[in-house]
């Protein structure tokens, strides 16, 4: 009689030992990895892609090549740029901000991010980190 007691103790301390680490997975690391997961994989849709080829049809219209050209970055530093990279140094300080008439027509970017040009690139960057969500190629 008394081990069958200690055996239904014993189960119960184990269920509820078990239902308690189920419980505190949920609120562990891999929560917080899945929101970040959620944020690195922004990508300009296709509606996204069109509005800025028709916004830059509008704002620089038929230009000769020369000065088209006038935006595009050094070609080491544009190898350095890649999506879901960091943005390196030598390109921070070109960073500046994506025009409010374009950013009214794109979708707003995750939080913590804002979408710049660099050069002749349309880009989302998390501020904080400096990570290079998507590139959209003007020219």
């Amino acid at each position: 009689m008394k081990s069958r007691i200690w055996t239904c103790a014993l189960v119960a301390a184990l269920m509820a030992l078990g239902s308690s680490v189920t419980l505190v997975q949920g609120h562990g690391r891999g929560r917080n990895e899945d929101k970040d997961k959620d944020r690195s994989e922004y990508r300009y849709s296709h509606h996204d892609r069109d509005e800025m080829t028709a916004w830059y049809r509008e704002y620089r219209g038929d230009l000769p090549p020369g000065l088209a050209k006038k935006d595009r970055l050094p070609p080491g530093l544009e190898r350095q740029l890649c999506v879901r990279g960091t943005l390196p140094p030598g390109l921070r300080d070109q960073i500046q901000p994506c025009p409010k008439d374009l950013v009214r027509r794109l979708a707003p970017p995750p939080p913590d991010c804002e979408h710049v040009a660099i050069g002749s690139r349309i880009i989302p960057l998390n501020r904080q980190t400096f990570m290079v969500l998507d590139i959209f190629k003007l020219f």
